[in-house]
């Protein structure tokens, strides 16, 4: 979620660039995303790269002439709406797309340097085409793309053991699906 939320940031102009944080949360303190994670769901926390804890993380009080708490005076409005349009986009993004494909699963049982990455259709019968993207396992951002115009599987000349790939589901007008990374199996 938080690569498609960054393609997103980088194709419209939200006036807020996405940042992926590779972390489960700041310390000594939690975002309310990461109950979803727990669950299982793709979710996200946005927050101001510096925060200001007198306003943050506090219960409302003055104390030695210092306001304390998360109070209306101390929210940056501009930033919030530029946060809500980068939401807009992104949820736009997503419902125009089809759905991501299903099963999606990565060939491990033989030792060889191809791999061949296999999938369900995408349900709903939007997609018209997948997209098997790869970066290396030290890149944050998908690298490369190949496109699959007919089927459900492909087989590519690169090591599984050096990439981190996934699927998406692509439509006849281009939006795309959320990628999956696919499953070993052997």
């Amino acid at each position: 979620m938080a690569r498609y939320i960054t393609e997103v940031s980088g194709a419209y102009d939200a006036g807020v660039k996405a940042m992926m944080i590779f972390r489960l949360d700041r310390y000594l303190r939690g975002g309310d995303h990461y109950s979803f994670n727990q669950e299982g769901f793709p979710a996200v926390r946005f927050t101001e790269f510096r925060e200001d804890f007198h306003h943050q993380h506090q219960n409302v009080r003055t104390e030695n002439g210092i306001e304390y708490g998360d109070l209306p005076e101390f929210v940056d409005f501009d930033y919030v709406e530029r946060v809500a349009r980068l939401n807009a986009a992104t949820l736009a993004s997503l419902a125009s797309a089809p759905a991501p494909p299903a099963n999606a699963h990565l060939l491990t049982k033989d030792l060889e340097n191809d791999s061949t990455l296999t999938w369900e259709p995408s349900p709903g019968g939007m997609a018209s085409a997948y997209e098997v993207l790869w970066r290396a396992t030290t890149s944050p951002k998908w690298e490369h793309v190949q496109r699959v115009m007919n089927g459900t599987r492909a087989t590519l000349q690169v090591s599984k053991d050096n990439v981190i790939f996934a699927v998406r589901a692509v439509d006849r007008a281009g939006h795309r699906s959320l990628p999956v990374v696919p499953v070993p199996e052997r």
